[in-house]
């Protein structure tokens, strides 16, 4: 199958099939970093579609603004927070904010961060820094946060990590592929500690999924990542949104400490180079 021939928008994510009945998520509030574009505004929109208030968090306060006023012309619930992850100070505030307006938050969908496609070896200091602040620390920072907020009040509450699939390693990703190992790490063993105050922490691991994400690549990479999985083809947020759901709600509530791979059988048939394949394994 050939890639879609465009990037999902808003009016897609309106009239994409539900995975659930609509309300499920009715009086929730629920946090998507990253939620301006591609796999967060997906996942925005599926929960406000099933009822939640989605609080949406970037850097880009124009894609905040969009997908806001997008959601709240369909008479969905929705607000914004314009957040960098790595603000470690910034992101307390944020929460102490957020719990004041509402009372509560029911689940953090951990989506903010970012990559590009570099061989290891020629990494400057601060493109290492810049990817491994941004999905690791970053990610940490709005776990513990929130965290400390559910324990503090005693209330339940569920994450959702947007990692990526690093079983077999990512040539050309090096520095994410230890982010998010070390996301995923973190959050079984979280899962474990934070269980006693009802807070579960789960991941979704994406394989590659046409969103906006894809222009950080060349377009000789490209050609090839509808090859890097058994299925031929790309993957969509709405796919990413879905699993969000399954295991950040109802659903989910016997789940934690879990990877819940949607990469189409990449972890077994494929290849995926993200600089494009080098001649050495031609």
């Amino acid at each position: 199958m050939s890639k879609p021939m465009s990037v999902p928008s808003d009016a897609d994510f309106a009239s994409a099939p539900l995975p659930f009945s609509g309300g499920g998520f009715n009086g929730q509030v629920v946090l998507v970093s990253g939620g301006g574009s591609g796999i967060g505004k997906a996942t925005a929109w599926c929960f406000a579609r099933l009822g939640a208030h989605v609080i949406i968090t970037g850097r880009t306060e124009e894609k905040l603004i969009d997908t806001v006023a997008a959601l709240s012309d369909a008479g969905l619930l929705a607000s914004y927070k314009l957040q960098d992850i790595r603000d470690y100070d910034g992101i307390a505030a944020m929460y102490a904010a957020i719990f004041e307006e509402h009372g509560r938050l029911d689940v953090l969908v951990n989506n903010a961060g970012g990559q590009f496609p570099q061989s290891a070896i020629d990494f400057s200091k601060n493109g290492w820094d810049a990817v491994v602040n941004n999905n690791l620390n970053g990610s940490w920072y709005m776990m513990q946060h929130v965290a400390r907020q559910w324990r503090d009040r005693k209330q339940q509450g569920s994450i959702v990590n947007i990692v990526a699939v690093v079983p077999r390693g990512m040539s050309g990703g090096a520095h994410t592929c230890a982010a998010r190992a070390g996301v995923i790490h973190l959050s079984k063993t979280v899962a474990v500690e934070w269980a006693e105050y009802n807070i579960r922490v789960n991941c979704v691991a994406p394989g590659v999924i046409f969103s906006e994400g894809m222009r950080a690549y060349s377009p000789e990479a490209l050609s090839e990542f509808d090859k890097s999985n058994p299925m031929k083809r790309f993957g969509t947020p709405w796919d990413i949104a879905q699993a969000c759901v399954y295991l950040g709600g109802p659903s989910g509530s016997f789940i934690t400490g879990e990877v819940l791979t949607l990469d189409g059988g990449g972890q077994l048939w494929g290849d995926l180079w993200m600089q494009g394949r080098p001649d050495y394994f031609r």
